[in-house]
């Protein structure tokens, strides 16, 4: 490990000690906890400089290494973008052939009325009266 995250490492872990202590056995409860955090924060700076620096030393595990942005092989890509390729121009010819039939367009006259024409409002009203009074 190199030097300054070992020594990161080990005032961490003296300051959460000394922390500790202070603030269990002795008497200032502030001091001891200022310390514990502060140890805290060393510690876990020292094990995040350690874990980023152990990328190259732990090879095969994948939380360890930056993203190369892809896994394939030149020629797995350039496969996968032939197969896609083709896709795309099978799904293209596909929409081109099955177009959907246009509508007829709409006679320029609208066709006869063949149904009697609605009641008037005074029939309906009466015819409303009477079936009311019955």
């Amino acid at each position: 490990m190199p030097l300054p995250q070992g020594m990161l490492l080990c005032l961490g872990i003296l300051l959460m000690t000394a922390g500790g202590v202070l603030a269990v056995c002795v008497g200032p409860f502030v001091v001891g906890l200022f310390l514990g955090l502060v140890g805290l924060g060393l510690l876990v700076s020292g094990i995040c400089l350690a874990m980023k620096n152990l990328q190259v030393a732990v090879p095969g595990h994948f939380l360890l290494h930056p993203r190369t942005g892809t896994r394939f092989s030149p020629q797995q890509a350039l496969a996968i973008q032939r197969r896609l390729d083709r896709i795309r121009r099978e799904m293209s010819e596909d929409s081109v052939s099955r177009r959907p039939e246009p509508e007829p367009p709409l006679p320029s006259t609208p066709p006869p009325w063949t149904m009697e024409p609605p009641p008037s409002y005074d029939t309906v009203m009466k015819s409303q009266e009477h079936s009311e009074q019955l």
